[in-house]
């Protein structure tokens, strides 16, 4: 870290880990939500000299998504439920004229489709038709469980994956650019809402086939994009901003 950005963390008032701090982050793209948290945790078990220290986040994004993470430590982890029930923001490419197994670019295309027939009109059309209260099937490849096990392991052997839909609710939807082949648009919705499904759904309705091709969340909650630090940063934040030290048979552990 450069001597202007340790003299700036000197300037912080000390964070307390261990009773509890939320931390914002960018996830970047690649990078599992688990990595972002493992690398953080790091870092606090050296700073405070501990084996175990409690680090959790507040919503998973999928390595092929990136940007607003909600990183709770000590005991603010107890705050993961409240703090992952915010309302989510997220810009959302689709690529129409085809499908793939996982909806987005994690599995390769199985089937394509014409697009000849998609308008911006019809786009827009259909775009409002998933506004509202919606049922929707979660992917295949998602961490939801079947009988106790992980559907997307489920899906990777090949085996068949039944998942009942749920009752989600999508504020917003608005198309921010257009073609024939791809749509870029910006969904408000509630939690446990599959942006890959809503992907599939509406290539679906279009009769076109779509899947997922990039992902940005924007916003959860109160949390936007802007008041997130990027990873590297909020490492180097860690690393340096003064701490409250705790004894080592502190309760609150870590």
């Amino acid at each position: 870290m450069d001597s202007s950005v340790s003299s700036a963390c000197a300037s912080l008032k000390p964070m307390d880990f261990i009773t509890g701090e939320v931390m914002c982050i960018d996830k970047p793209l690649g990078w599992t939500s688990f990595d972002a948290v493992k690398r953080l945790r790091g870092v606090l078990l050296r700073r405070y000299g501990k084996k175990k220290f409690k680090v959790g986040h507040a919503g998973t994004l999928d390595p092929l998504a990136t940007g607003v993470m909600i990183i709770c430590t000590g005991r603010a982890t107890k705050r993961i439920d409240e703090l992952q029930a915010g309302v989510k923001e997220y810009i959302a490419t689709i690529a129409l004229g085809a499908t793939t197994p996982s909806f987005d670019l994690e599995t390769p295309i199985d089937a394509t489709y014409p697009t000849a027939h998609i308008t911006r009109e019809l786009v827009e059309q259909t775009l409002s038709r998933f506004v509202g209260a919606i049922e929707q099937i979660p992917p295949s490849f998602s961490a939801c469980k079947i009988d106790g096990h992980r559907a997307y392991k489920m899906a990777r052997r090949g085996e068949e994956v039944k998942l009942k839909p749920k009752l989600l609710l999508i504020d917003e939807i608005e198309l921010l650019s257009f073609a024939p082949e791809s749509i870029t648009i910006r969904v408000v919705c509630s939690k446990g809402t599959y942006i890959r499904a809503l992907a599939r759904d509406i290539g679906a309705a279009l009769g076109s086939g779509g899947h997922l091709t990039a992902l940005r969340r924007t916003r959860v909650g109160s949390v936007s994009i802007d008041s997130c630090l990027s990873v590297d940063a909020m490492t180097s934040l860690l690393r340096d901003v003064p701490i409250v030290p705790h004894d080592e048979d502190d309760p609150a552990k870590s």
